[in-house]
């Protein structure tokens, strides 16, 4: 079994493109009482048009949303493999990161405080390592891929579809680097 990670279509493309390498998250109303966390570090991006405002992100407000699917099904293009996590309880630390991802702030407070009744501040950061599948993963729509959580069950990759990532070593280290310097690791 291979997990989806449900996120944003947009973010999808731009971790897709190579322009993020970010994941920040607080999480979904069927978390569960722990709250979010990245529970695997090998999974597949699962975009979405749930939830999805091109205004909480930093595009022009004219940029369309991808139309959905009418055929019933789902379109898979990018793996991930997560480097490491950290969950920032700072919000000084989540806003020197805003170079390195779409959000914008207001949205990203929103999800900083989205715990605060539970006594819990912050996100959960993933530096993500992101590949390209040499086709796209299509399967049929089922209710299980549906409902506020972020993992998922999908269907095994067929084996003749491979991945190569987004960014080269260099570039990729190197914008590593950088968020570890943002985050002062």
């Amino acid at each position: 079994m291979i997990y989806g990670f449900k996120e944003w279509t947009l973010i999808c493309e731009a971790l897709g493109s190579g322009a993020q390498s970010l994941i920040i998250r607080k999480g979904g109303i069927a978390e569960g009482r722990e709250g979010f966390r990245f529970q695997h570090d090998d999974f597949l991006l699962f975009p979405t048009l749930f939830h999805e405002q091109v205004a909480k992100l930093k595009l022009p407000p004219t940029t369309p949303l991808p139309a959905p699917r009418e055929d019933g099904q789902h379109s898979v293009r990018y793996r991930v493999k997560v480097a490491w996590t950290r969950d920032v309880a700072d919000f000084a630390t989540v806003q020197r990161l805003a170079p390195f991802h779409l959000w914008q702030e207001s949205e990203l407070l929103k999800r900083f405080h989205y715990e605060e009744e539970k006594g819990r501040t912050g996100v959960s950061v993933a530096f993500v390592r992101v590949e390209k599948l040499s086709a796209p993963f299509v399967f049929p729509d089922s209710p299980k891929y549906g409902g506020c959580r972020s993992w998922i069950a999908l269907p095994e990759l067929p084996p003749e579809i491979t991945c190569a990532p987004v960014l080269d070593d260099a570039a990729h280290a190197a914008r590593e680097a950088e968020v570890l310097a943002v985050l002062g690791c």
